[in-house]
């Protein structure tokens, strides 16, 4: 009965010095401000990359697209597979573009005749790809998709938009190809 009568004073002594005592304030204060400050800080650093991504993306489809535009690419037949090589040399460092990433090069007659779809469908990618380059004064449009993965998923932000978590990164260039002999 002694012994837990001195346990009973011992504990209400330390409840009593627990809010004057400033010893393990900096660790509780770190953990309850550290945890959602590195999960923001991911978050940033994750769309910084994203957004980098996309950039580089969008350059390298664009000065492929002017291989098309100027008929550089018809006239020496240049294949779907040396297009996307084209694209490629200039991403090879930043993403697995041999795997990842699909090119979609379609010709109209029209702009008004464009037609482009929505390649997510229901948070799945639908590769619809193809390859035609057009002839001289054809309205072309070159798209360019990654599925981009992503890593902060789990601390409560998600940029992806694909269901297998990933992001799917798409660049567009629309022009009317040059005349010419080609």
């Amino acid at each position: 009965m002694r012994f837990h009568r001195r346990l009973g004073l011992t504990v209400i002594r330390a409840l009593r010095r627990f809010p004057r005592d400033n010893s393990g304030a900096s660790a509780i204060q770190l953990s309850l401000i550290g945890i959602p400050f590195f999960a923001m800080l991911f978050a940033i650093v994750e769309t910084a990359l994203i957004f980098f991504a996309t950039q580089a993306m969008e350059t390298a489809t664009q000065d492929a697209a002017r291989l098309i535009m100027t008929g550089q690419a018809q006239m020496a037949s240049m294949s779907a597979s040396t297009f996307k090589s084209q694209i490629c040399a200039k991403l090879s460092s930043l993403m697995d573009c041999t795997n990842g990433l699909d090119v979609d090069v379609k010709a109209y007659s029209s702009f008004g005749s464009v037609s482009i779809n929505n390649p997510i469908n229901n948070g799945n990618y639908s590769n619809t790809t193809g390859y035609d380059a057009g002839h001289a004064g054809d309205i072309v449009v070159v798209r360019t998709f990654y599925q981009w993965p992503t890593f902060v998923t789990g601390l409560g932000y998600d940029p992806s938009n694909l269901n297998n978590k990933k992001r799917l990164l798409t660049s567009t260039a629309a022009f009317r190809n040059e005349p010419g002999p080609f």
